[in-house]
């Protein structure tokens, strides 16, 4: 199943944390994995981290926060990171890395292959629209948390990112508007099937609110469940207390949605 498994350092004795390695377009890819050390069979939960490089970077507190609600967690690192092969290009190509991602949870023993959902934080947001777009009728649910929808958005938006983007799109939108449309899920949106939990702060000045207004919009036309959390007083990163609250409430509203109002 996997290239490669190996055990890293747990801070919670009831989750197993493993590096792995899988193949992804036959680049070897590197990921985090937690597996919840109860035995029987549980929901899968891929992770998408946001960022480019070491920001963002995969924390291993973070998926130990997941899997101790009785998930089972990939999280990917992206191609080209923590020694896996290829390059990042922003939600191009290392969409890939996702799609292969979410095929390695169906084939883990220890998941319920009918149950996995996706969740997308930052530029995870548009990883995750793309692979419950790909996945369709085998994703369970969609959760975008501070969630990029639209990348040329960002570029407008983000200064501080334009030279990164450019460096790794190959130009602005106006040079490369092919490159940006590539990138751009709202034209395939209608094959999306799993119902959607949008969660922003609306003081966002990383990802602004504009991106989940826009996708929750398209949603509803294309007859998508959607529902949003939107937190007036909180910015891209939410106060402890409050963000361990949230990670409760988004995994129940989860776990909830595995036999309703999937769209088949």
């Amino acid at each position: 199943m996997w290239i490669n498994k190996t055990r890293f350092p747990s801070s919670n004795q009831h989750v197993r944390l493993f590096v792995v390695t899988y193949l992804s377009q036959g680049l070897k890819v590197k990921g985090l994995l937690a597996e919840p050390c109860k035995e029987g069979k549980h929901d899968g939960f891929l992770y998408l981290r946001g960022g480019i490089k070491s920001v963002g970077m995969v924390r291993p507190g973070r998926i130990i926060q997941f899997a101790s609600q009785g998930f089972v967690v990939l999280a990917p690192f992206y191609r080209g990171n923590q020694g896996g092969e290829g390059n990042e290009d922003f939600a191009g190509e290392d969409r890939e890395d996702a799609f292969s991602a979410f095929r390695m949870l169906q084939q883990h023993p220890s998941v319920h292959t009918d149950r996995i959902h996706i969740f997308g934080f930052s530029r995870g947001g548009i990883m995750g629209i793309w692979t419950a777009i790909e996945m369709k009728h085998e994703v369970s649910s969609f959760v975008s948390w501070g969630g990029v929808s639209d990348i040329a958005c960002t570029y407008k938006e983000r200064k501080d990112l334009r030279r990164m983007m450019k460096r790794v799109i190959g130009g602005n939108p106006s040079k490369v508007p092919d490159e940006y449309d590539f990138r751009s899920p709202f034209q395939k949106l209608h094959h999306m099937r799993a119902p959607v939990l949008l969660i922003h702060g609306l003081l966002d000045k990383n990802v602004s609110i504009e991106h989940s207004y826009r996708l929750e919009r398209a949603l509803a036309e294309h007859g998508i469940p959607v529902t949003a959390w939107y937190k007036p007083d909180y910015t891209h990163y939410f106060p402890p207390q409050e963000n361990r609250k949230i990670v409760r409430q988004l995994t129940a509203w989860m776990k909830a949605q595995e036999n309703a109002g999937v769209i088949r």
